[in-house]
């Protein structure tokens, strides 16, 4: 069996599924962040904080 050098079109498709799988990372890491906010935000029984109250 023969070693066959990567075709340029592989290259290309490459690239661009890594750059596609890093926008995919981008956006779970920002929906975790944001599901984080929310939940560390609640109080003990789920709700949001009162508007104008002191933590």
């Amino acid at each position: 069996m023969a070693i066959h050098r990567e075709h340029e079109l592989h290259q290309r498709r490459f690239g661009r599924n890594a750059g596609l799988g890093i926008v995919l990372l981008a956006f779970v890491v920002i929906v975790f962040g944001l599901t984080i906010v929310k939940v560390s935000r609640q109080d003990e029984h789920g709700n949001p904080p009162v508007a104008g109250a002191s933590p």
